[in-house]
């Protein structure tokens, strides 16, 4: 069951105004460049760390730790937790901030450049992701670690609201950005965080995502890059028929794509966000059987 996290006026005074003194005292000012909302709910920051579900020889991989309080409740919980934060002032200032933490590594980078096997060292280890990420990176960073060559176990993300639910979407609903996580784990939100969990306050709500990822793909596919080209044809132009959208993504003729279509069981007229993984895997083995990929 979902829950809400309901903001209370003052429920969140005592973190937030840690939270301004501790900008204040370094002379810093939250980023916008860089999409820096620091959350300033402990109801919020419990259940990050209680949908991770972490045990003290768990891994963590935290992006974007900030001013280090979820860094702390994480530490507190796990094993190893291997923060990486983009901003080179506030890694300083963490590293300065968890110096005490025996079990805390703070890493000065960009996440999207750093190889998840490099970070963690041992390629046998198993590991979470724990992250309230910046909007603008959301897919980005979800897409890096799911195509890893040593993809995490767990991963459990702070994101805006409406990119959770489009995540979670059912056939139906379902857009590039479902299937793409779909295809490697079953996402499920675990609750909801209002604007004003976070200072500054941004303009939308957040939602804490849960991403239990598979050992192995959801479905059976020889060519994820080739299986994701065809998906991504598919929704060329997802308001138009599938017949439309499929000729238009892959060059083909519309009387070729209703022959594929009608090869897989698919009927010409649905469109690409009712089609369920397992339809789309069908229509790529169509496709690959008649070698016209």
């Amino acid at each position: 069951m979902t829950v809400v996290v309901k903001h209370r006026q003052g429920y969140n005074s005592t973190l937030l105004s840690q939270t301004k003194r501790l900008l204040c005292r370094l002379d810093l000012k939250a980023r916008k460049r860089l999409g820096q909302h620091f959350l300033i709910d402990r109801e919020v920051l419990a259940k990050v760390v209680e949908a991770a579900g972490l045990a003290p020889g768990d891994v963590v991989v935290e992006v974007g730790p900030g001013l280090g309080v979820l860094t702390e409740g994480l530490a507190a919980k796990a094993g190893r937790v291997i923060a990486v934060e983009l901003d080179d002032r506030l890694a300083t200032i963490l590293k300065q901030r968890l110096a005490s933490a025996g079990n805390v590594t703070v890493v000065s980078g960009d996440i999207l450049k750093l190889e998840p096997s490099a970070l963690i060292g041992d390629k046998s280890i198993e590991y979470k992701v724990v992250a309230n990420l910046p909007y603008y990176i959301t897919s980005a960073v979800i897409r890096h670690f799911l195509e890893a060559w040593l993809k995490p176990r767990l991963m459990v993300l702070m994101v805006q609201k409406e990119v959770a639910e489009a995540i979670v979407a059912e056939p139906g609903r379902m857009s590039l950005l479902s299937v793409s996580v779909q295809f490697y784990g079953r996402p499920e939100i675990a609750s909801y965080a209002p604007a004003g969990c976070f200072y500054p306050q941004p303009e939308v709500d957040s939602a804490i995502l849960k991403i239990d990822v598979y050992s192995q793909q959801a479905v059976a596919v020889d060519d994820i890059d080739g299986f994701f080209q065809l998906v991504r044809a598919g929704f060329t132009a997802s308001r138009k028929q599938l017949v439309n959208s499929l000729a238009l993504g892959l060059g083909l003729p519309k009387s070729e794509v209703v022959l594929l279509l009608g090869t897989a069981g698919i009927m010409c007229q649905r469109r690409a966000e009712t089609l369920a993984l397992e339809e789309w895997q069908r229509l790529w083995q169509v496709l690959r059987k008649r070698q016209k990929w």
